[in-house]
């Protein structure tokens, strides 16, 4: 990053709330502290509350200095503003299970995944919170379909606050050069001498339709740009931060006037919460030093939820920004409608394209499904060379990434042998592929867990863990698991991604599965003899719009694998003979 030089100031715009919060201790202290922290009870916090307690160490959530209080949780659901008055649209809470021990005046080290000390916080406050009220105030809906909704499920029924001492910011080993705090971040923007500075909210690459759009929106204030990606949780299946900074940095660096550029990273947890988040957003760069936002279509938005709808209109977040503008001091500029016009190569707003002009697009659909998954280069009036070189590195075909097939249903369905042929027919296509099946799961590595809602999620989710992985590392897993919980099996949907994921409900009758009950299992919970069995005494949910639903009545197990394999050839994660043999011939 080159550092301006310009003796030219500009006073840029005071912190949302007047000041930036401090909480961080003393240099000179740090190292007593942590001796202090180390002799304290202590919690570990999860990745997301690790995130938020760095932005409120550094003032990125000015004025708010803590974990939220009840008060200022209920009027924010209620109303999108603390007890201050300020305007914040989105809690930031740090939920507890009630089994913690935690207790009020009580001192607290917070620590990271790593067990590394980052803060001591004085228990002010302890307080229920209600999952269903926060889904539909916050997020507009309780759809399990939403992965912030599917997480909360998660979450400890208690939040804690009170007064937060910061020990250490978390430490990142990369891009250390970018992670520039707000204080930073704004004295680098005050050395450019521009008054106005727009920022552009991103957790994807961008292509040339991008690139224009922020030169255009900096030329138009006459200012600087902001580039300001969050690389802290995004959308479950986004581009990992590593690959998308490297195509920042590219850009930057060869395509934009180094006098009109910043690039600084955020490590937001992001919510996917919409209107709400992108007011959030405008919030947050304020404090970077902003005063101007790129909107987009659908800001933030999670996608389609459970219905196959969008959970938010396409302009509700630009229309709430703007609503709000003025009082927080962020104005909006709308994410434009670009197309490229090939004939006289350039890109132009949507609206001024005359009727009879020649124009070229490429979704963002069409850029994974279309280009990336099939090992074709993007086309240059798309993306830059640098970009498109780093996204396939990184975007092998689709018969080369990961994917997890997810087998539900209830106990002798015939999950595990459907699984197992699917198994063995996918090696047969050239595919390695591991299978985890829920009993050997619980044998192997979730040995000591029961048969409680808790456990039974505990062991659910363990499997998810283990599947991702293996899915990020390109490989096939199949699970077979009862998994009987919709709001567990969204959550391990979100952990995988999305469009990684296929969830296969064998949907058989659960008197077929007593017949075929050589255990005698059900007829013990029918005698009362095992407790809590699923289908008898304690429920199972059906998935409401899987992937694919098996009927093991009027086909075989065979019959059913063979039809998984010609959906996963469909989606291009198996390769078929006819399209190997004609690579060969070729």
């Amino acid at each position: 990053m080159v550092v301006k030089t310009n003796t030219v100031k500009s006073q840029l715009i005071a912190p949302y709330g007047g000041k930036l919060v401090d909480l961080m201790a003393p240099p000179e202290d740090v190292e007593a502290r942590k001796a202090y922290a180390n002799r304290l009870p202590s919690l570990q916090l999860s990745q997301r509350t690790t995130c938020d307690l760095e932005l409120l160490a550094v003032g990125a959530f000015s004025p708010l200095d803590r974990f939220m209080g009840q008060a200022d949780y209920q009027r924010v659901l209620d109303e999108m503003r603390l007890e201050s008055g300020h305007l914040f649209p989105i809690p930031i809470t740090l939920p507890v299970a009630k089994d913690d021990g935690i207790k009020l005046d009580q001192e607290i080290a917070l620590r990271d995944e790593q067990n590394e000390i980052l803060a001591i916080m004085t228990v002010e406050e302890i307080y229920e919170w209600d999952l269903d009220e926060t889904a539909r105030k916050v997020f507009g809906k309780n759809d399990l379909r939403h992965p912030l909704v599917a997480e909360m499920h998660r979450w400890g029924k208690l939040n804690i606050s009170g007064r937060l001492e910061i020990i250490q910011k978390p430490y990142h080993y990369d891009f250390v050069d970018l992670r520039l705090t707000p204080r930073q971040t704004r004295a680098r923007l005050q050395t450019f001498g521009h008054e106005n500075v727009v920022a552009f909210q991103t957790r994807n690459p961008l292509h040339r339709v991008h690139e224009e759009l922020t030169k255009r929106a900096t030329q138009d204030i006459d200012g600087v740009l902001l580039l300001h990606p969050s690389v802290g949780m995004t959308k479950p299946g986004d581009v990992d931060h590593y690959t998308r900074v490297r195509t920042y940095k590219a850009l930057a660096s060869r395509y934009y006037d180094p006098d009109r550029i910043l690039v600084s990273l955020l490590p937001l947890a992001m919510r996917m919460g919409g209107p709400r988040e992108a007011l959030w957003h405008a919030i947050i760069r304020r404090n970077y030093g902003a005063n101007h936002l790129i909107v987009g279509r659908d800001h933030a938005g999670p996608g389609k939820d459970s219905q196959g709808e969008p959970f938010y209109g396409p302009y509700d977040a630009q229309n709430l920004v703007e609503k709000h503008g003025d009082e927080i001091g962020v104005k909006v500029v709308p994410f434009r409608m670009l197309v490229y016009l090939p004939d006289e190569e350039r890109y132009e707003e949507e609206t001024n394209v005359p009727k009879e002009a020649r124009t070229a697009s490429i979704s963002g659909t069409q850029v994974r499904e279309d280009y990336l998954q099939n090992g074709r280069p993007l086309p240059q009036w798309f993306t830059r060379p640098e970009v498109a070189s780093i996204l396939s590195e990184t975007h092998p075909p689709r018969y080369k990434q990961g994917v997890c097939v997810w087998f539900t249903g209830l106990t002798n369905a015939g999950k595990s042998t459907t699984a197992g042929i699917l198994t063995t027919i996918m090696q047969e296509h050239g595919r390695q592929v591991t299978l985890l099946d829920g009993d050997v799961v619980r044998t192997n590595f979730s040995e000591g867990l029961g048969f409680s809602k808790e456990d039974r999620d505990a062991n659910v989710r363990r499997m998810g863990f283990v599947a991702s992985e293996i899915v990020r590392h390109g490989g096939v897993v199949i699970c077979a698991a009862v998994s009987p919980y919709r709001a567990t099996r969204n959550d391990v949907r979100n952990t995988v991604g999305k469009d990684h994921y296929v969830e296969v409900f064998v949907d058989t009758p659960i008197e077929i599965c007593e017949l075929r009950d050589t255990k005698g299992l059900y007829a013990k919970a029918r005698r009362g003899e095992l407790q809590g069995f699923t289908g008898v005494d304690d429920p199972y949910e059906p998935p409401l719009h899987p992937e694919l639903k098996l009927d093991t009545i009027h086909y075989t197990a065979e019959e059913n694998a063979r039809y998984i394999l010609d959906y996963l050839i469909r989606r291009g994660y198996v390769r078929s003979d006819e399209i190997v043999l004609n690579v060969a011939g070729n």
